[in-house]
């Protein structure tokens, strides 16, 4: 799914077809930690810290589509830690893809959808 236009913290971000005008935008947000994946996990540069996937929110992404190269597909991950790095992660998309940043990113999301589901079944408990 394409998230083109979608809602930041502060306001909605105008529709942008490129990356650049998506990532100066989030930049302008304060999303500029230096972020790398790896098989250790996420690590922050500023903080020279590795992080988790339990700690570790993705804020949103975006995926590219080259029009006339699919090998110009790119996705775009905005991300926050629980100890306050915000920074932005940008992956190929589809076959060319790195396992490390697509494995790392995938378990991210089962993490937060599962913390997703318990703290709507928790709020049901207390209602």
């Amino acid at each position: 799914m394409d998230k083109n236009n979608v809602k930041d913290t502060n306001n909605k971000i105008p529709f942008m077809n490129s990356l650049s005008l998506v990532t100066n935008k989030w930049t302008q947000n304060g999303y500029t930690d230096t972020i790398t994946i790896s098989r250790e996990g996420l690590y922050s540069t500023e903080k020279d810290k590795h992080y988790g996937p339990a700690d570790v929110k993705v804020v949103d992404f975006y995926r590219f589509e080259g029009q006339s190269d699919p090998a110009d597909n790119a996705i775009l991950y905005v991300v926050e830690t629980q100890d306050g790095v915000k920074g932005m992660v940008v992956d190929a998309y589809g076959m060319y893809a790195d396992d490390d940043v697509t494995k790392f990113m995938k378990h991210v999301e089962e993490i937060n959808k599962n913390v997703d589901k318990r703290d709507k079944s928790e709020a049901g408990e207390a209602a």
